[in-house]
């Protein structure tokens, strides 16, 4: 049952009672029946999509079972003999769950890789009575095992949560003996809660979870961190650190920066909002990772105090050898009637400097500054070289620095920069702890499927660089590869399909990018049955990738798909994402609106033959293009939605989204939340165009009340208006838990939109 804790927020707009507020309480028998009618009644009227004549269902989940994947793989240290460790899950007809498995990189190298199977999740599950869903394993860092060899990682933590939901179970595993850890060991377990959990030691681990009152902030979230020593009680486990209620979450972790020269760094982190943090950090020393009685401990002195960061809130740090970098999101004046740093940039400086004399003491060098039309992505470092992700235009670049003087300077490679290239790619060193310069790279574009390379960072330091050719859209122009290791298959016919990037503009001026992906002879007569796809928020960067199951469900059928970067989200940095929050989240619709009609303009669709779909943040902006625009869309899908905007943040995690959207207790409801609050805007004498909504009883993120009040309201005041409504009884905030119920919702929504535009067109 959902705790409704703010006085008069179970009241409508006319001060009278929520009269659908009873749809909150998740598994209710009065919500778990509405959810099955209508699921019902959603397949009754659009047809199952596991027998209809469709095919979509299949083709779709043939993908996502497919045995001709690509097997990424972490690797986990070295065999005796040197053979380097990889680790992989995975999912297929056979063990829908998933396998964790492992191969040696020799292995992984042919066509077909040798596994064995660490732990098989079916397995798991049908001996618990669990639905197991794998969420992820976190290992015992090599450096700070001080039992192991160093070889290999020996321990790990894995979550594992019930259904998909962001809750999750921690079991301690043994990678030595293949197997959880032994009672007899003691292992490390956390029941359900949405855990903050990482190892401090091998004895020792660093947890922030539910441990009853006030344990958590109102986001639900951790808001304490105990350190907690093999052995010992969780209960009894010292306090170290805390936060507010207010707060999103606490936690607490430690930063090894040895392998480029640096020491140990323990951090205390406070996220006071989605976008602001205060940081608390001091030097370690190796024992100090170690549990309090350790016989290697007792007799080193105590580390120093800690230090709260002299930064600005909405700054964040990360640390690289001797270097402490800030990624700033607002303009920042660290030396005063000094350089003023913009918003966007990524500038970096001494750590022990930092340290000891602040922000005002210290000198910086510029790491990348922003311009109206790049942003910064990430970086991430070889044992020598960090390698810097930046987009221009929506469009990817990689550059390489050389680390130098014991991790304390950065010297760009002028052979490294590269063309931004419409493509979406990631680089991920292998094994930086044992001296490797090598990394993964993967790329992929629109239509091109995933290729993963092994690289070598060195690579760009050996003079004249071969020229970028056409292959660079797959890697194979990059100077930095060493050898191709696997290839996804095209998943769909891409023949005469083109791609290009086009820009509408919003109502104030400005220009929005958009990528479109058509046919070369796409007929511009405003017939083709077009799916604009749209998020524009949380700083999130939407770009170009390979999404097969698009293809298969869209693109082949003669479809048309537009991906629009509006305002809200990430892809020029900072900027463009504070320019469309809160008091200024219209101007996210206001974007996705300016490509809707550009693309009417165009004659590529009519209002009729357009479709568009998004999901989380984008089922907002489904939900306000609904209600803002009917006449412009011929049909919508909205996925794990965001609705109602008076009490979203009173529901699960929505408390740590006010930072986005502002807060409805305080004048910001009167002022623009109501405004763009698709539960309060439904209207009973507007004719609507035909809706999908989709959500999952597991999603413990957006609470799927979101999904159920607007329908069943629409339902009861405006029956006329087609509206269907399917909720995944399991599937958390991704909408499903395995790769059967991700083929039965996507083709479900694809089914309809293509079903309703393809009648639409006939009419026309």
């Amino acid at each position: 049952m959902t705790t409704l804790s703010a006085a008069n927020n179970d009241k409508n707009e006319a001060g009278e009672e929520d009269p659908y507020i009873w749809l909150e309480d998740v598994e209710s028998d009065e919500s778990m029946e509405f959810a099955k009618r209508n699921n019902e009644a959603c397949l009754n009227a659009l047809g199952n999509p596991e027998t209809t004549t469709t095919g979509t269902y299949q083709r779709i989940l043939n993908v996502l079972e497919s045995t001709d994947r690509i097997p990424y793989v972490s690797l986990f240290g070295h065999t005796d003999d040197g053979q380097g460790i990889l680790f992989n899950f995975w999912k297929d007809a056979d063990n829908p769950k998933g396998l964790w498995r492992q191969t040696t990189m020799e292995s992984y190298k042919t066509a077909e890789p040798t596994w064995h199977t660490v732990l098989n999740v079916d397995e798991l599950a049908q001996k618990d009575g669990i639905g197991w869903v794998w969420k992820e394993s976190t290992p015992l860092p090599r450096a700070r095992d001080e039992v192991g060899t160093g070889k290999r990682v020996e321990r790990a933590l894995l979550k594992l949560s019930r259904g998909g939901s962001d809750a999750v179970h921690v079991k301690e595993f043994d990678l030595v003996q293949g197997d959880f850890v032994a009672e007899s060991d003691q292992p490390f377990y956390l029941p359900e809660a949405k855990s903050r959990v990482s190892y401090k030691s091998r004895n020792v681990l660093l947890v922030g979870t539910d441990m009853g009152p006030d344990s958590l902030t109102d986001s639900g979230y951790p808001r304490t961190v105990r350190e907690w020593v093999r052995g010992t009680k969780l209960e009894d486990a010292p306090v170290i650190f805390e936060g507010e209620k207010g707060d999103i979450s606490v936690s607490c972790y430690i930063s090894d920066e040895r392998t480029w020269g640096g020491g140990i760094y323990e951090f205390r982190v406070r996220s006071i909002t989605f976008y602001t943090s205060k940081y608390w950090m001091r030097p370690i020393q190796p024992e100090h990772c170690l549990a309090p009685n350790d016989p290697a401990r007792v007799n080193t002195a105590e580390p120093q105090e800690f230090v709260e960061l002299d930064i600005q809130e909405d700054a964040s740090v990360s640390l690289l050898g001797n270097l402490m970098f800030f990624s700033l999101r607002s303009d920042w004046e660290p030396v005063a009637r000094g350089k003023t740093y913009p918003k966007g940039s990524l500038i970096y400086t001494t750590t022990q400097d930092f340290i000891d004399k602040g922000a005002a003491g210290c000198v910086y060098d510029v790491l990348f500054e922003p311009t109206e039309r790049t942003a910064y992505e990430y970086y991430t470092a070889t044992k020598n070289y960090l390698i810097l992700a930046t987009m221009e235009n929506v469009k990817s670049k990689l550059e390489f620095y050389k680390i130098g003087d014991n991790g304390t300077t950065l010297t760009l490679l002028k052979s490294a920069s590269s063309v931004a290239q419409i493509r979406d790619c990631n680089a991920s060193p292998i094994d930086s702890y044992s001296g490797s310069d090598e990394f993964w790279f993967t790329t992929s574009s629109f239509l091109l499927p995933s290729s993963l390379f092994l690289a070598d960072a060195s690579k760009m330091e050996l003079g004249d660089q071969q020229q970028e050719s056409q292959d660079s859209a797959v890697g194979l122009g990059d100077p930095f590869i060493v050898e191709k290791l696997k290839q996804l298959p095209p998943k769909f016919d891409a023949s005469g399909l083109t791609v290009e990037q086009r820009t509408a503009t919003s109502a104030d001026g400005t220009e929005i990018p958009y990528f479109i992906v058509m046919n070369e002879d796409t007929a511009l007569n405003g017939k083709n049955p077009t799916l604009l796809y749209g998020y524009g928020g949380f700083e999130v960067s939407l770009g170009p990738n390979y999404i097969a199951t698009t293809g298969l469900a869209w693109l082949e059928r003669g479809g048309v798909f537009v991906e629009a970067n509006i305002r809200g989200g990430g892809e020029f940095g900072p900027s463009w994402h504070q320019a469309a929050v809160k008091k200024l989240k219209q101007k996210s619709y206001q974007d996705f609106i300016a490509v809707a009609e550009h693309l009417i303009a165009s004659k590529i669709c009519q209002p009729k033959t357009l479709a568009i779909r998004g999901g989380s943040n984008g089922g907002l902006l489904m939900g306000n293009m609904y209600t803002m625009r009917p006449d412009l869309f011929g049909a919508i899908h909205s996925a794990v939605p965001l609705f109602d905007m008076k009490r979203y943040h009173l529901l699960l995690a929505g408390a740590s989204w006010m930072a986005e959207y502002g807060n409805p207790d305080t004048d910001d409801w009167e002022d623009f939340l109501k405004d763009i609050s698709p539960y309060h805007n439904i209207k009973a004498d507007v004719e609507y165009p035909p809706l999908l909504v989709t959500t999952s009883t597991r999603d413990d993120r957006v609470h799927p009340a979101h999904a159920r009040k607007l329908v069943k309201k629409l339902q009861d005041i405006n029956p006329k208006s087609p509206v269907y409504y399917y909720e995944n009884i399991e599937g958390g905030h991704g909408g499903a838990a395995d790769a059967k119920q991700s083929a039965f919702m996507t083709a479900l929504a694809h089914d309809f939109l293509f079903a309703t535009l393809t009648k639409n067109a006939e009419s026309l």
